[in-house]
């Protein structure tokens, strides 16, 4: 989780109609929409752990 890690990742059909483009700047803008879709579940499920965290560790 320290180190960013560039990644592709698409489905069939957006990475064939994204392939033929010139430039990749739509196919990049993609990817990144991808990734912060996401990181959203992660980030929802760390602060809610830590939350728990917090609220355990006051009650003893």
């Amino acid at each position: 989780m320290l180190f960013a890690i560039s990644v592709d990742a698409q489905c069939a059909m957006c990475r064939a109609v994204l392939e033929s483009e010139e430039g990749q700047q739509t196919a990049k803008g993609i990817n990144n929409g991808i990734v912060y879709l996401m990181i959203v579940p992660y980030v929802l499920i760390g602060v809610i752990g830590y939350v728990m965290y917090r609220n355990k560790k006051k009650a003893k």
